[in-house]
């Protein structure tokens, strides 16, 4: 079959450069940026595919770290899949998230395409979309309507599981202020207003509302700010949390749950809060499920096995969700380390250099690759991943 001997020629084009996606992907993990300081790697990946024959569009939404490369001759043809490259670090912990393999393998199977583009009807776009980790980047450039002209869009995310379809956790950022009154916290403890009491006291009151909230719901959170000295009576203290839910329609009341806790705690001592939220809206990610069989099917061929989904538990969030809500999507995972190993450890940053590693991205570039092959040389196979879109947002 003509769709075969394609998928060939891209997997084939991806071995002969596989070398120089290694090399920079390992060069991207060895210079970890955080979230909306992604220069080196924006520049890195850029210079990549405009040596391939791309053209970058940088500074994407007013956003100095994310771009678009297109092939000049095809930037205006229907329809238009997108490779989604994510290329953001942890704070201390560097690549514990492997996005160095998510961005080189979007780069890389953009390059393989170039080999049998002249053979398929549309577009293919690498949108480099900075600060997942923090900052919602995606969800800023689908503000932006960078993806309203998109038909489909993938990425691959490294994992110790290879999996499809796997759902994920709306996410809202949320920040406790409390204000009190300072005093001398011996000698005049009772003319000071403990604003520190009020943030363990809202700690205390979600541990006690746990109890009663879905199994899905995550709710976690640090002391940014405690007080500065012990003999004095905080009159400032803070809490960041991150509220998580599969059900995007239940996080509302979800917040307002947590609002509580923490307005209960300043009645209860006395305290002002302030209860602010971020514009880091994570939407849960739905999907699709026509778009994540064919990608089941190349990574199949090229002897990828797919792992069972965890029956409960083991979801994060991610601003793809922002994506999957707008267009057709897929963010499946391709494991690069035993099971015990997990995300944002720094036992998965050593992971994702190592040698499973970077066979786990060539196969993710060729699976992203050879999928294009399937939306953009077969309209009727497009049509089904867009009736599924239209038709329902299935819940994971």
């Amino acid at each position: 079959m003509e769709k075969d001997r394609l998928k060939q020629q891209v997997a084939k084009k991806i071995d002969s450069i596989k070398d120089e996606l290694v090399a920079l992907s390992h060069l991207i993990h060895r210079h970890p940026e955080t979230s909306f300081e992604e220069r080196k790697a924006a520049a890195w990946l850029s210079e990549k595919l405009e040596s391939n024959g791309f053209q970058v569009e940088k500074g994407l939404g007013g956003l100095e770290t994310a771009f678009r490369a297109v092939l000049p001759q095809r930037a205006q043809q229907k329809p238009v899949v997108a490779l989604l490259a994510e290329y953001d670090a942890l704070p201390e912990l560097g690549h514990a998230c492997g996005h160095n393999i998510i961005a080189t393998a979007s780069v890389g199977a953009a390059i393989g395409l170039t080999e049998v583009i002249s053979h398929l009807k549309g577009t293919i776009q690498v949108i480099g979309t900075p600060a997942e980790e923090s900052g919602c980047g995606k969800k800023i450039l689908v503000e932006k309507g960078i993806f309203s002209g998109v038909d489909a869009a993938m990425m691959v995310h490294p994992s110790n599981r290879t999996l499809v379809a796997r759902g994920s956790l709306a996410s809202q950022l949320v920040e406790v202020k409390f204000y009190g009154k300072a005093a001398h916290a011996a000698a005049y403890p009772e003319n000071g207003i403990n604003a520190l009491d009020g943030v363990i006291e809202t700690f205390n009151n979600i541990n006690a509302l746990r109890q009663h909230l879905p199994s899905d719901v995550r709710i976690h959170g640090i002391i940014t700010h405690g007080g500065t000295r012990t003999n004095i009576v905080p009159d400032f203290a803070a809490a960041r949390f991150q509220v998580r839910t599969a059900d995007d329609e239940y996080l509302d009341q979800l917040l307002q749950k947590v609002e509580n806790c923490a307005r209960a705690a300043a009645l209860a001592t006395g305290a002002t809060v302030e209860f602010v939220l971020s514009n880091s809206l994570y939407q849960a990610m739905r999907p699709n499920r026509a778009l994540a069989e064919l990608f089941a099917a190349n990574l199949r061929h090229l002897g990828e096995k797919l792992d069972e989904p965890p029956q409960t538990g083991t979801m994060g969030s991610t601003d793809m969700g922002n994506v999957s809500q707008a267009v057709p999507a897929i963010h499946p995972y391709i494991a690069i380390c035993p099971k015990e190993v997990v995300a944002h450890s720094p036992q998965f940053a050593e992971a994702a250099i190592s040698d499973r590693a970077d066979r786990a991205l060539i196969t993710a570039a060729k699976a992203l690759a050879m999928t294009a092959v399937d939306l953009l040389s077969n309209a009727a196979v497009m049509s089904r991943v867009q009736q599924e879109f239209k038709s329902h947002h299935q819940k994971y």
